[in-house]
């Protein structure tokens, strides 16, 4: 059975989506991140990603982390697209041809459309909001919001007109732009298609456990 190191409110959130769509059975190990502890280092803080033992398994010090066996893997979406190529499924590539095209998103996802959606997210989220950082970050999101308006507006989703690993791994990311109200309304298909994303139960089921953890 694969282990996952992190916590649901972190990039594990996304690893535990795609397990419970594809019925995997997995442990998930709580890992705090270090900068939400007041001392990491102090005596009977929990297992955060400044600790020895999780740095032995992981040098870069960040959640997630998936042990399977003896491979361990770092980085959210190459964990999800590694249990998707080792359970398959109607999840998985169904080819050389559609594997491509989930690899082809997932850097997308990660190059063009995270980091700006994550800047905005935290610029709404600081004390006082930074409007400023808000506005620059909106602006920098505005053309992968328009490609995967294209995409979506053409196929019910990413690849295959199907839902796959590339829906989980896209959707995780846009879902930070929601920091913003109004903002994805301006794509109505990436709106739809993120809205259809969520409701599923697995979403639903992981959702409810990360609200649940404390903040």
């Amino acid at each position: 059975m694969p282990t996952l190191y992190g916590v649901y409110r972190s990039r594990a959130a996304r690893n535990i989506w795609l397990a419970l769509e594809m019925g995997i059975e997995m442990e998930v190990v709580p890992v705090i991140q270090g900068y939400r502890l007041p001392d990491p280092h102090a005596s009977g803080a929990p297992l955060n990603t400044q600790s020895p033992d999780f740095l032995a398994m992981s040098p870069a010090g960040a959640v997630p982390i998936l042990r399977d066996g003896d491979l361990v893997i770092s980085e959210s979406v190459a964990i999800n697209l590694y249990l998707a190529r080792k359970y398959g499924g109607p999840l998985a590539p169904a080819d050389l041809e559609e594997e491509a095209q989930v690899l082809q998103w997932a850097f997308y996802g990660m190059t063009a459309v995270e980091p700006a959606a994550l800047a905005l997210m935290q610029a709404v989220m600081a004390s006082p909001a930074d409007v400023a950082g808000a506005d620059a970050a909106a602006a920098k999101l505005a053309r992968p919001l328009a490609v995967l308006q294209a995409h979506l507006s053409a196929h019910p989703y990413m690849v295959g007109d199907r839902f796959t690993v590339a829906d989980v791994n896209t959707a995780e990311v846009v879902r930070y732009a929601r920091a913003r109200p109004g903002l994805i309304d301006a794509y109505p298909a990436v709106d739809a298609w993120l809205k259809a994303c969520q409701a599923r139960p697995a979403f639903q089921a992981m959702w409810a456990k990360r609200e649940a953890e404390p903040a």
